[in-house]
C-alpha cells in the first residue's frame, strides 16, 4: 500500500502532541519570568515584563520612558550576556524592550539593574 506511514515511538508522539497544545509553555514562561527577574534585578523586574522570545530575541515590556531609554541605551548587551549566563538553554541572542505603561503603576522610582 501506497502512503502508509512507518510506526512511531510513543514518547515521540506526545512530545509533539504537547508542544502543539502548548503543555510545556507553562514551565517555560516561568523559567523564562526567573531568569529575567535574576538578570535583571527585583527593582527593575517590577518594572518590566519578559513577554516572549521570538526567533532569539526577548522581548520586555517596560513601564515608563526613563527606563526604557536606560535598559536600551546602556543595559541591553550586559543583559543579553546574563541571561545567555543564566538559561542558556532559552538561547536568547538579543533584548528588545517596548513602552507598556500599563505596567509598575504605583511601583518604584527607576533604578538600574544588578
Amino acid at each position: 500500500m501506497t502512503g502508509e506511514r512507518e510506526p512511531r515511538r510513543l514518547g515521540s508522539v506526545l512530545s509533539e502532541l504537547f508542544a502543539l497544545r502548548g503543555y510545556g509553555r507553562r514551565e517555560t514562561n516561568d523559567q523564562l519570568q526567573a531568569a529575567w527577574r535574576t538578570a535583571a534585578g527585583e527593582t527593575v523586574a517590577r518594572q518590566t515584563r519578559a513577554v516572549e522570545i521570538k526567533r532569539g530575541v526577548l522581548h520586555v515590556a517596560v513601564a515608563h520612558s526613563p527606563l526604557l531609554a536606560e535598559l536600551t541605551g546602556f543595559f541591553r548587551r550586559p543583559l543579553v550576556a546574563k541571561l545567555a549566563e543564566l538559561a542558556p538553554e532559552l538561547r536568547i541572542k538579543d533584548v528588545k524592550f517596548r513602552l507598556d505603561g500599563n505596567l509598575g503603576r504605583g511601583s518604584a522610582p527607576p533604578a538600574t539593574p544588578t
